[in-house]
C-alpha cells in the first residue's frame, strides 16, 4: 500500500487500541495514529466505524477514500491477507487455533479484570477518572472535571450487573484470577520471550494490551504486579514496540509438544474462569434470558447476557470444527483435564 493505515483510537484508556498498536509496530507495518476521544468516533473528514468500538482500522482505497473496519480479532487477521512479513498467526492450524483461544480469553475475561480495578476499586477511581481525560492533550482543566464527573459513573453503572456482574460478590474473584495470570504469565515468561515461543503471537497482543492498562494505567493492579510478577510488568511495557525483535521467516513458535506441557496452568486458568462464564452466556442467551448466572470458584457469578460473547463462543466451535481431525485430536489433548473443553462441546 503506498499510502500508511490509519489507527484511530485511545492513547492511554483503551486496551485494543494497544493490542493493535503493538502489533502494528512489531509487523512494521506503516500507519499513522489518530486519537478519538470515543468509541464510535472518526477522525475529521474520515467515515464513522462500522462498530462503535476501538480502534478503528483505515485502509487507504485507490480514489483517495479511506475503508474503516472494526474489532481487533478481525482486523489483525485482516493484516495477515495484506501483509506477509513477521506474522503473528502460526501456520500450524492446531497452534493457530490455541493463540486464538487465547486470545479469546485475554479480550474476553482479562478486560473483566481491568474494567473491574478501573471502575470497581475505590481508590482506582478518581485516578482513573482524570488519567484518562489528560489522555485528551490539550484538555482545559474544565474539559478534565467534566469528563471526570460524568463518564466515571457511567461506567461504575455499566460495572454493577451489566458488565462485569456484582462488585461486591465477584470483585475478589476477579481479583485473584489476575493475581493468579500474573503468576501463571511470569513462569511462562521465564522460559520464553512470549507464549508461543520466541515470537509474539495474536494471544501475546491481545493481553498486552489489558496488562499495560492493569500494570501501568490501574494503581491497585499495577502495585500487584510489581510485588507478584515484576517480569510481566516489563514485558507489557517492552511490548509497545518489537518492531527491532529479529524473526526469520517462520521461525520461532515452539514445537507442540513443548506448549502442551507449558501452556497447561493457562488454559487451567481459562478454564476455571472463562470457560464456564462463556457456556453460561450462551445457554443464557439460547433461553433469550436478560441476565446470564454460573458458579466460578464456587461463588455465584451474574450479569447482564451478552450477546457478542454469545458469538465469540460460536466462533470458537466453528474454528474448531474447522481444524482437520488429528489436529483436533492434538487440541483434545492440550485441553484435557483444563476444564477449557466445555468451550468445543
Amino acid at each position: 500500500m503506498e499510502q500508511p493505515l490509519v489507527l484511530a483510537g485511545g492513547p492511554l484508556g483503551s486496551p485494543y487500541t494497544h493490542k493493535v498498536k503493538s502489533l502494528l509496530a512489531y509487523r512494521r507495518i506503516p500507519y499513522a495514529f489518530s486519537f478519538v476521544p470515543a468509541p464510535g468516533d472518526a477522525p475529521k473528514g474520515f467515515p464513522n466505524p462500522p462498530r462503535p468500538l476501538f480502534p478503528c482500522l483505515y485502509y487507504p482505497e485507490k480514489d483517495g477514500t479511506y475503508r474503516p473496519t472494526s474489532d481487533s480479532t478481525f482486523q489483525i487477521r485482516e493484516l495477515e491477507e495484506h501483509f506477509k512479513e513477521r506474522s503473528v498467526i502460526p501456520q500450524d492450524p492446531a497452534l493457530a487455533f490455541l493463540d486464538y483461544l487465547l486470545e479469546d480469553y485475554a479480550d474476553e475475561w482479562v478486560t473483566k479484570m481491568m474494567f473491574h480495578y478501573r471502575w470497581g476499586v475505590p481508590e482506582n477511581v478518581e485516578y482513573a477518572s482524570h488519567a484518562l481525560s489528560l489522555g485528551m492533550l490539550g484538555a482545559p482543566d474544565s474539559m478534565v472535571d467534566f469528563f471526570s464527573k460524568t463518564f466515571a459513573p457511567r461506567q461504575i453503572e455499566r460495572l454493577s450487573g451489566i458488565v462485569t456482574g456484582s462488585v461486591e460478590v465477584t470483585g475478589p474473584m476477579i481479583e485473584a484470577s489476575y493475581v493468579r495470570l500474573l503468576e501463571i504469565l511470569a513462569r511462562i515468561l521465564s522460559t520464553r520471550p512470549f507464549v508461543l515461543g520466541s515470537r509474539p503471537g495474536s494471544c501475546d497482543f491481545a493481553l498486552q494490551g489489558q496488562l499495560v492498562q492493569l500494570t501501568r494505567v490501574e494503581p491497585t493492579s499495577t502495585l500487584l504486579a510489581r510485588e507478584k510478577a515484576p517480569r510481566v510488568k516489563v514485558w507489557a511495557e517492552v511490548m509497545d514496540d518489537l518492531s527491532g525483535w529479529s524473526v526469520e521467516g517462520e521461525r520461532g513458535w515452539s514445537t507442540r509438544d513443548e506448549l502442551a506441557e507449558s501452556l497447561a496452568e493457562l488454559f487451567q486458568e481459562l478454564g476455571r474462569t472463562y470457560a464456564p462464564f462463556l457456556v453460561a452466556n450462551a445457554e443464557a442467551l439460547e433461553r433469550g434470558d436478560e441476565n446470564m448466572e454460573c458458579q466460578i470458584d464456587g461463588l455465584r457469578y451474574w450479569q447482564r447476557a451478552f450477546p457478542y460473547q454469545g458469538k465469540c463462543l460460536r466462533w470458537i466451535r466453528e474454528a474448531y470444527q474447522e481444524l482437520s481431525r488429528e489436529d483436533r485430536a492434538f487440541v483434545d489433548s492440550v485441553l484435557s483435564g483444563t476444564g477449557s473443553g466445555i468451550l468445543l462441546a
